[in-house]
């Protein structure tokens, strides 16, 4: 698989890593849009939130329960956004699901 997040999480390509346990990789966004940009994925692929299913939901609960580990790391305590983009009109440039950790400054309440 040609897939730019799952060669990450391999180390076939390097990242700043700030948070991994058996279902999560976490490393910081090489084009922060905040001070703070992580970028959260689950270590089993799929395309997008379009193929969570049964099947795999566990990892994205896994996610879900490691955000507020990250924010807290990252000294987010005034508050953060996590935002998932899914197909190309959402602007999804990898394909593979990931949530977006932004924070560290006030943004504004515009989603687009």
């Amino acid at each position: 698989m040609d897939c730019l997040f799952c060669k990450i999480i391999e180390g076939e390509i390097p990242s700043t890593k700030v948070f991994e346990n058996e279902y999560v990789y976490a490393f910081r966004d090489i084009n922060p849009q905040m001070p703070v940009h992580i970028v959260v994925v689950p270590k089993e692929h799929m395309a997008s939130a379009d193929e969570v299913s049964e099947k795999n939901s566990l990892f994205v609960a896994k996610i879900f329960e490691a955000v507020p580990q990250i924010a807290k790391a990252e000294g987010l305590a005034n508050g953060y956004r996590v935002i998932t983009n899914c197909g190309d009109d959402a602007c999804q440039s990898v394909k593979h699901l990931h949530f977006h950790i932004l924070g560290g400054g006030k943004m504004t309440d515009k989603m687009g």
